[in-house]
C-alpha cells in the first residue's frame, strides 16, 4: 500500500513541475485577435522629427508640379445646355461639358467649336469653384476652336502660350483638364508626333495636329496641352479609340494655329479664309493620257467664277464640253500645277494649301496653259 501512496506522490509532483513552466500569459483560444497595448501603436513614429525629414522628389515629379501649380489656376470647366427634341417632340435640355484655358486678362476663354456648339446657356467653374455665366463671342467649325468670356473679374490667371512650331517629337507633353468631370485633372505623356490629319464626325478635315499619348478623355477637349515650361503648346481636341476611352493617341491643335483664329474670332467674331473662284478636277495619268493633256499631275480648271480672285488674275476655265465614257468633262483651261510654290494634284489639297494662307496675300500660281509653263500672281480675297 504504501509502494502506491509514493507513486501518487510522484506523479502530483511531476504534475506541479510542468504547470510552474508554462505561459503566464496564455492566448486564449476562445479568440482570434491580440488586443495590443495602446502606447505600442505610435506608427508616426521615427528617430528624426516629421518636419525635419528630407521628401525626395525626382527633377520629372518637380517638373510635373511646377507645371500643375503654374497653369491649373487658368483651366476651366465649361458645362453648356443645349435644347434639343425628344422622341414625343418636346423641347428637352442637353448637358455637356468640357475644358478651357484663359488666355488674356480680360476673360476670353480658348476652348473647341465642339464643346460649345449650339449651347444656349455656358457656365464657366473657374479654379476656386466660382461658377460664371459666360457669352459666347465666335466659333470657327472648320479649326474646332471658339472663344468665350468671362467678366474680368473672375480671372484668376492667364495661361501662358508658348511657340507649337518650336516642339519636337519625344519632347514632354501635359495634359490639364476635366475628364470625365473630374477637375483640374493632370496627366503627363510625350508628343508622339506632328503634322497629323484627322477627320471630325461632322466630316471637317483639321490639318497638322499634335499627336500625344498623354491621356485625354471626354471632359479634356479645350484643354491645354503644356511644355516643361508651363506654356501651352496645343488644345485637347480629339482622341483615337475604339472603345470612346484613351487609347494612347490624342491630338491637339497647334497653339500657333490658335493664336491667328482667336484673335480674328476676338476682333470680328469669325474667321476670314482665302478662296480662288474656281471648280476643277485632279488630274491622274490616266486622264491626262485618255484626253492629251500635258501634264500628268494637277487641277483642270473648269469654271471660274466672275468676280474672284482667279478671275481677276486672269485664269481661264474651260470652253469645249466632252463626253468620255460616263464622264462630261469641260476642256480647254488653265491646268494649276503649284500655289505658293507647293504642288497640288487635287482640289482638296488645294483647299488646304489655301487654309495656310491669309486673306490679302497676294501670292504666284504655277499654271500650264496651251502647253506652255507659266506664273501668275492671285491677291487672296475673303471666302463669300
Amino acid at each position: 500500500m504504501n509502494r502506491y501512496k509514493y507513486l501518487w506522490i510522484g506523479l502530483i509532483l511531476i504534475l506541479l513541475f510542468f504547470w510552474a513552466k508554462k505561459d503566464p500569459n496564455p492566448i486564449s483560444l476562445t479568440s482570434n485577435t491580440v488586443t495590443p497595448a495602446a502606447e505600442s501603436l505610435d506608427f508616426n513614429h521615427h528617430p528624426v522629427a516629421s518636419d525635419e525629414r528630407p521628401v525626395i522628389v525626382s527633377t520629372d515629379e518637380q517638373i510635373h508640379m511646377d507645371v500643375f501649380e503654374k497653369v491649373h489656376p487658368a483651366v476651366v470647366n465649361i458645362a453648356t445646355t443645349t435644347l434639343g427634341i425628344n422622341f414625343w417632340m418636346e423641347v428637352t435640355p442637353r448637358q455637356g461639358q468640357g475644358s478651357g484655358f484663359v488666355i488674356d486678362q480680360d476673360g476670353y476663354i480658348l476652348t473647341n467649336n465642339h464643346v460649345v456648339a449650339k449651347a444656349q446657356k455656358i457656365v464657366v467653374t473657374m479654379a476656386d469653384g466660382k461658377k460664371v455665366n459666360a457669352t459666347l463671342v465666335g466659333r470657327d467649325p472648320k479649326s474646332d476652336l471658339a472663344i468665350i468670356k468671362v467678366p474680368s473679374a473672375a480671372v484668376q490667371a492667364v495661361a501662358p502660350l508658348g511657340d507649337s512650331d518650336r516642339i519636337r517629337p519625344g519632347q514632354k507633353a501635359i495634359a490639364i483638364g476635366n475628364p470625365f468631370g473630374l477637375s483640374h485633372t493632370l496627366t503627363t505623356g510625350v508628343v508622339s508626333a506632328l503634322k497629323r490629319s484627322i477627320r471630325t464626325e461632322d466630316g471637317i478635315q483639321i490639318e497638322n495636329l499634335i499627336q500625344t499619348d498623354a491621356a485625354i478623355n471626354p471632359g479634356n477637349s479645350g484643354g491645354p496641352l503644356l511644355n516643361s515650361n508651363g506654356e501651352v503648346i496645343g488644345i485637347n481636341t480629339a482622341i483615337f479609340s475604339l472603345t470612346g476611352g484613351y487609347q494612347g493617341i490624342g491630338f491637339a491643335i497647334p497653339i500657333n494655329r490658335a493664336k491667328e483664329i482667336a484673335t480674328q474670332l476676338i476682333t470680328s467674331g469669325r474667321v476670314a479664309r482665302p478662296w480662288l473662284g474656281i471648280s476643277g478636277i485632279g488630274i491622274t495619268p490616266d486622264l491626262a493620257e485618255g484626253i492629251g493633256l500635258p501634264v500628268d499631275q494637277g487641277i483642270l480648271v473648269v469654271e471660274v467664277i466672275r468676280g474672284s480672285p482667279a478671275h481677276e488674275a486672269g485664269l481661264k476655265g474651260g470652253d469645249q464640253d466632252v463626253i468620255i465614257g460616263r464622264l462630261r468633262l469641260r476642256l480647254g483651261g488653265d491646268i494649276i500645277t503649284s500655289i505658293d510654290g507647293s504642288p497640288v494634284s487635287d482640289m482638296k489639297q488645294l483647299v488646304r494649301r489655301l487654309d495656310r494662307l491669309k486673306v490679302g496675300q497676294t501670292i504666284p500660281l504655277g499654271i500650264v496653259r496651251d502647253g506652255s509653263t507659266r506664273e501668275i500672281r492671285v491677291l487672296l480675297a475673303e471666302r463669300p
